[in-house]
């Protein structure tokens, strides 16, 4: 029986060779390779600093508090998302308030953010839903006018670009995640991007214990309050190892949204939310809305042809329920949302699989290849 994984995280020989040397040097901490991994993510992303830290959820509540949001604040953050963004705000006791999406994109509605700003408000999470850039211009505007600031939820969007920037690059902080179902992976880890000296200053501070350079241990001045944020040399070194690839991942992630645009194109049932890959965008996953979404997630998995269903809104879980009413766009849109089969080790005759089985499922007369 065929096996068509969703997302299937790769490591090479490259890791293995600088997590050897890492080990061989006996310094396992936040040390060179750290450093290293950071600089080469800075070039990569045309970004001024990158700091790296424990995940994306750490990574977006230090970027919170290196701007003084706490207690007493609000943020707003879209409803459809991982949890980790809304809960990252309550990290810093500020109160996460939840907007509806665009039901096209499932990004943000730039509208209903500007209804939602406040006397309390002092930032806003855009996320860019599977890589798909949310409608910055238009939140930068609304940011600008109510003087917030724009933290970028950029976890799902490693290198996609908007015209040439990189998304988490157009706000005063971006937050991306290295998780093992990202285009690269640490493991776990996450870094804040951002071209504020001021900034960059209290987030290295804010991760080591208030230390604004790495101590001993011992004898270190701490000018302020922080945490242990610290991210290792071995996960730097699994990291830098990952960058050896990246570029080839991407390409072929682009692909795989392709392949499937073209084999799922006029299907009744189904669409894309689509990407503008003419603009720079790069699919971390191939998202879908389907009218009987369950039931053909069902379909696929007796079929040996893995997805993701989406998460829940935000308001529907227990520690920010809200009434349905208040999110129509997200109560309708997500119910239908799958990812499907996205992994960069999938080839063209996969995702040609995939797309028959679609077809077969809403009612095409097509020949599913054999196992």
């Amino acid at each position: 029986m065929r096996n068509l994984p969703w997302w299937d995280p790769q490591v090479g020989p490259r890791e293995h060779e600088l997590i050897t040397e890492v080990l061989d040097s006996n310094y396992l901490n936040d040390g060179n390779l750290t450093t290293r991994f950071e600089q080469a993510l800075a070039d990569r992303l045309g970004s001024k600093y990158v700091v790296a830290v424990t995940s994306g959820t750490s990574a977006i509540f230090l970027a919170l508090a290196g701007l003084g949001v706490g207690h007493g604040d609000e943020v707003i953050v879209p409803d459809v998302t991982f949890i980790a963004t809304a809960n990252a705000v309550t990290m810093t006791g500020a109160r996460p308030v939840l907007v509806d999406v665009d039901p096209r994109t499932l990004n943000m509605d730039p509208e209903a953010f500007a209804r939602s700003v406040t006397p309390r408000t002092k930032a806003v999470i855009p996320v860019h839903v599977s890589g798909r850039a949310a409608d910055l211009s238009s939140i930068l505007a609304i940011a600008r006018q109510y003087g917030l600031y724009v933290i970028e939820d950029a976890a799902e969007a490693f290198m996609s670009k908007l015209d040439g920037k990189c998304l988490g690059t157009f706000g005063i902080a971006g937050c991306i995640s290295f998780s093992p179902n990202k285009t690269i992976t640490t493991g776990q880890g996450g870094v804040v991007i951002t071209d504020d000296e001021k900034l960059y200053s209290r987030l290295r501070e804010l991760k080591d214990q208030g230390r604004p350079v790495r101590g001993t241990g011992g004898d270190d001045v701490h000018f302020s309050i922080g945490y242990n944020f610290k991210f290792t040399n071995l996960q730097a070194a699994v990291g830098l190892g990952q960058l050896n690839y990246l570029d080839s991942r991407l390409a072929r992630m682009q692909d795989i949204y392709r392949w499937y645009a073209r084999g799922l194109a006029s299907m009744e049932g189904i669409s894309l939310p689509g990407f503008q890959l003419e603009r720079g965008e790069s699919p971390q996953w191939t998202d879908a809305l389907v009218d009987r979404r369950d039931d053909l997630d069902r379909f696929l998995e007796e079929n040996g042809i893995h997805c993701r269903r989406f998460w829940f809104p935000i308001h529907t879980q227990a520690p920010y329920r809200l009434p349905d009413a208040v999110f129509p766009n997200s109560t309708r849109a997500i119910a239908k949302a799958l990812w499907l089969p996205s992994a960069f080790t999938l080839a063209e005759n996969d995702i040609t699989v995939v797309c028959q089985y679609v077809r077969q499922f809403l009612g095409a007369t097509v020949t599913v290849a054999n196992s």
